[in-house]
């Protein structure tokens, strides 16, 4: 049965079937292989997602797309410039600082590639910057998204290994301002060495005035942040206050959304959250499928057998994912493998939530990383650039974050010392 789904899905991806189908139609094939009853796929779909954390999800994304159109993304990116625009490079430094502050709230990458994009993407090219570099610039800090708490992929892994999402999202702090941090001093060294952007504080608001400007903005990663932490509310319930609070700023406060610009959120809301969610379901049923095959079981034997020590185990782990985050969406990534590989590392020693912080880091490079790069895709449609012409100027910066990976995989303090903090 594991063959056949296996070399089925491996086919619809080769095909360029989509990754939900591909996963649906190998799981049938699993169940007809099996001759098991087909109403198993309707159970297993419905349990799926029939889980409360995963309501966060649709949140999070209209909470973005409400920041996009109600001239959130803009002051942040005034205000992210006043602190860092005023340096040479400091216009792709502002890029990521945004991207930094835009993920405390939006949990989604796709929602940062497009809301800061469109703003800065522009901006980079007005200031000499190649479009190419622009659009991986953006793709790269958009990363962020998923790994500066509140994230998407965090839900799903808590969801999947049952492990705590509070947790997971404080242990995201250190990660996520370890990858920003390499990547703003990066960019400040290859614009030296490049000579771009020695005009890039054209413009510049001063510090108090962006303040000012974008004070409800930065309220919003405050509230939502706090309110989790501070026991508030869970963070499903955070991703409801998200989209009270943004549409209030953007309809009362700011003015920028009107009545007749909701419909079109919505629909763009409705369309992104309808996607995550179907992968969702059909990955579900093909965990099953695979779980009740024995295959976890398998694999965590053949990894205490052949990696015989965590560190061997790890290296292992990241290796694969890097490959696996190339081809399969992260959303249905996680929640496949997550339910096999966290028992194994927890055999290892691993801290189940360190070791979450590991998947989603790496599954997150996927996002940047040809063929099925959805952050490329992205970036390159605000760009107006084929895929191809980012390739050059992305690989930098997978390096980059590659080296953040490796320091968050071997010290696992980075991830646990707030974590343990705050929660011991």
């Amino acid at each position: 049965m594991t063959i056949a789904m296996l070399i089925t899905m491996m086919l619809g991806f080769a095909l360029s079937v989509s990754v939900a189908v591909s996963i649906g139609l190998a799981s049938i094939v699993g169940i007809q292989v099996n001759h098991a009853n087909m109403l198993i796929s309707v159970k297993e779909i419905f349990n799926a997602v029939n889980k409360f954390p995963l309501a966060a999800i649709p949140f999070f994304i209209l909470a973005g797309n409400l920041m996009e159109t109600g001239g959130i993304s803009r002051r942040l990116v005034d205000f992210a410039k006043s602190i860092v625009g005023g340096v040479q490079g400091g216009l792709p430094m502002t890029c990521v600082l945004t991207c930094m502050i835009f993920a405390a709230v939006s949990g989604s990458s796709v929602a940062t590639t497009f809301a800061i994009g469109a703003i800065l993407i522009p901006a980079l090219v007005e200031h000499g910057y190649p479009k190419s570099y622009a659009a991986a610039l953006q793709a790269t800090s958009a990363e962020l998204g998923v790994i500066i708490p509140p994230s998407i992929p965090m839900i799903l892994y808590g969801v999947a290994a049952e492990v705590s999402i509070g947790e997971l999202f404080i242990a995201g702090f250190g990660p996520g301002i370890l990858i920003s941090g390499a990547l703003m001093v990066f960019v400040w060294i290859y614009c030296k060495w490049k000579g771009w952007g020695k005009n890039d504080g054209d413009g510049r608001l001063g510090f108090w005035t962006a303040t000012r400007k974008a004070a409800w903005a930065l309220l919003m990663p405050v509230i939502i942040l706090g309110g989790i932490y501070g026991g508030v509310f869970t963070p499903t319930e955070a991703s409801a206050v998200a989209v009270l609070y943004a549409l209030i700023v953007g309809m009362l406060i700011y003015r920028e959304i009107g009545l007749q610009d909701l419909a079109a959120v919505l629909r763009k809301s409705v369309i992104s959250s309808a996607v995550i969610m179907f992968i969702i379901a059909n990955a579900g049923l093909f965990a099953f499928l695979i779980t009740r095959a024995g295959v976890p079981d398998a694999i965590g034997h053949w990894l205490e057998q052949t990696l015989q020590s965590p560190h061997w185990f790890l290296l292992g782990v990241n290796a694969a994912l890097f490959v696996i985050g190339m081809f399969i969406e992260t959303s249905a990534a996680i929640i496949v493998l997550g339910p096999i590989l966290a028992p194994v590392a927890m055999h290892f020693g691993v801290d189940p939530v360190h070791f979450g912080l590991i998947m989603v880091v790496n599954l997150a490079l996927g996002m940047i990383t040809p063929p099925f790069g959805v952050n490329l895709f992205a970036a390159c449609t605000v760009a107006k650039i084929p895929l191809e012409q980012i390739i050059k100027h992305l690989i930098p910066f997978v390096l980059v974050v590659l080296a953040c990976l490796m320091i968050i995989t071997y010290v696992p303090e980075l991830s646990l010392g707030l974590r343990d903090l705050v929660f011991k």
